[in-house]
């Protein structure tokens, strides 16, 4: 009987260790796997969380305002008189449909179907540069004008793109941030060389006017 109780009792450690071993096992199969947000450029962030949503706000209103900015780069080409500042308008007219494709790229890698939310923002820098188009006749005036109006709307695309930027980062979006740092960089160029354009010519034959 003792003999037998024993073995009960071995039985009985090995019935438990058996059972833990297989519980372990199952519970390691069953966490889910990490990905890694460098390999995809998925971000581990709750999509419902307040931060992702500040960044999905900040994203459709860049949006927006991408799309109306192509609209008034036309009419701020026309207005221009200077040649070199003509093309650059041209070219960052081109450069901004661009832009607007890289925004619903973004929207894409974050699940989301392409959203514009009012930039009340760049509704009124817009506004600005008409108003300025229908006081002013055609003349170098105009010009230094239209590089101001251009430059504020360049800064505040700088601003928002590089927060949405840190704030893909931060969330682990790696290929949204970078596709939002080449706008930021394009951004950035645009400025300077609308900071060129002022101070190479526009601006000297504004003054002497």
């Amino acid at each position: 009987m003792a003999t037998k109780s024993t073995g009960s009792r071995n039985g009985t450690k090995k019935s438990a260790a058996t059972t833990r071993k297989n519980t372990g096992s199952n519970s390691r199969s069953a966490a889910p796997a990490r990905k890694s947000t460098r390999s995809n450029g998925k971000g581990e962030d709750m999509p419902n969380s307040k931060f992702h949503q500040l960044f999905m706000d900040e994203l459709k209103d860049i949006y927006w305002a991408e799309k109306h900015l192509v609209k008034a780069l036309g009419k701020m080409q026309k207005a221009a008189s200077s040649q070199e500042l003509v093309n650059a308008f041209a070219d960052h007219l081109e450069m901004t449909k661009e832009h607007v494709s890289r925004v619903e790229e973004v929207f894409e890698l974050m699940g989301m179907k392409p959203t514009a939310k009012k930039c009340e923002a760049m509704e009124g820098l817009v506004a600005e540069a008409q108003e300025l188009i229908s006081e002013e006749e055609e003349s170098s005036v105009l010009d230094a004008g239209l590089i101001i109006a251009a430059q504020k709307v360049e800064h505040y695309e700088i601003a928002a793109y590089g927060s949405l930027r840190t704030l893909a980062n931060r969330m682990g979006h790696t290929d949204a941030a970078a596709i939002l740092e080449q706008t930021l960089d394009e951004e950035k160029e645009t400025d300077s060389l609308l900071t060129q354009i002022a101070e190479s010519s526009v601006n000297e034959e504004a003054m002497a006017e």
